[in-house]
């Protein structure tokens, strides 16, 4: 994939590894994570690369995925001020940010709350969800499937219909991302 897509202008960024250490692995996680970032410097990609920070307490991981990475990005599930404390500490590296996994409404963290910060913050953003489908992101994590639709959904922005989720969400969306 790495060598096909080197210089492909439709990359703009490649996230090597997701949430390194999760589920159990652990400590088992370092020679795919070493490997990955040799794998993708060794085929002198035209694209950056990146390997999102995830858990604040991982240090061990955290600072080899940030000296590792030409931008860097991270996941925040979190609140208004969680996320702000994370984009503060993170800016102290100099290097440009990205918000890789955020939107989980029932913590807080809303379109509401966190897209005006990454806004103000010069902060880029993926979201993980668009329509509600396949993927069921709207759901969540976890999901075994056949339970009820949730009323407040974690990830999605438009029901399957396009319409959206809570137009003020849309609207602000269209407001901060205007020209």
């Amino acid at each position: 994939m790495l060598k096909t897509y080197r210089k492909d202008q439709r990359v703009a960024v490649w996230d090597l590894y997701n949430e390194p250490g999760h589920f159990g692995h652990g400590e088992k996680s370092w020679p795919l994570l070493k490997n990955v970032v040799t794998w993708a410097r060794s085929v002198k990609l035209r694209q950056p690369i990146t390997i999102g920070v995830w858990n604040k307490d991982f240090t061990a991981f955290n600072k080899f995925q940030i000296e590792n990475s030409d931008v860097i990005s991270f996941h925040n599930y979190r609140d208004s001020i969680s996320m702000q404390e994370a984009i503060d500490s993170l800016q102290l590296r100099g290097k440009p940010l990205i918000c890789s996994e955020y939107m989980k409404r029932v913590n807080q963290s809303t379109f509401e709350a966190i897209t005006p910060i990454l806004k103000r913050e010069n902060v880029s953003a993926i979201n993980w969800g668009l329509v509600a489908g396949k993927t069921q992101t709207n759901y969540p994590q976890g999901n075994k499937g056949g339970e009820p639709e949730p009323a407040v959904w974690y990830h999605d922005i438009f029901k399957k219909d396009g319409s959206p989720f809570a137009p003020k969400e849309t609207a602000l969306i269209k407001e901060l991302t205007a020209r």
